[in-house]
């Protein structure tokens, strides 16, 4: 059975979207140690613009992998790799959501350095992350091994 070539197509812009993802959120943590450099006095508009784009980023890749999943769905009858999809991206919706969380409690710490309970915060976010990412990866093996089934 030949794969058509617009289906290898979107599973490669699906790939380049996520290693996109990946990009952002290396620019979202060196942003956000560049901010807290900036303490006690802390420059926050520079930051809140920093935020502002970075959400912009993730909501174009977002809506695109949206597409790309729809796509999928309706156009090359693949409701298996779409549901990945959906999987993947409430997964990364929660890995957002950790980033931030933990990007407070880091200068929460840094804020109150006597404050044992920060540090702990920070941990267990951290694990949180992790558990995260472990589920993020299982995903994308997952969509790998069944979009390739057929290669």
């Amino acid at each position: 059975m030949m794969v058509p070539a617009d289906f290898k197509a979107l599973i490669q812009r699906f790939y380049h979207l996520q290693s996109e993802r990946l990009e952002t959120y290396r620019l979202f943590e060196e942003g956000h140690e560049a901010y807290l450099r900036t303490g006690p006095h802390y420059d926050f508009d520079h930051y809140k613009q920093l935020v502002h784009e970075i959400t912009q980023a993730f909501c174009g890749i977002s809506k695109e992998v949206l597409e790309l999943k729809g796509k999928l769905h309706h156009e090359f009858d693949r409701p298996d790799l779409s549901e990945h999809i959906e999987k993947l991206q409430c997964k990364e919706k929660q890995k957002l959501e950790l980033t931030a969380r933990l990007q407070l409690a880091r200068q929460r710490a840094q804020d109150h350095p006597e404050d044992e309970d920060c540090q702990e915060k920070i941990q267990e976010i951290k694990h949180e992350i992790i558990k995260n990412k472990e589920a993020l990866s299982e995903i994308m093996q997952d969509f790998k091994y069944d979009s390739e089934e057929c290669d």
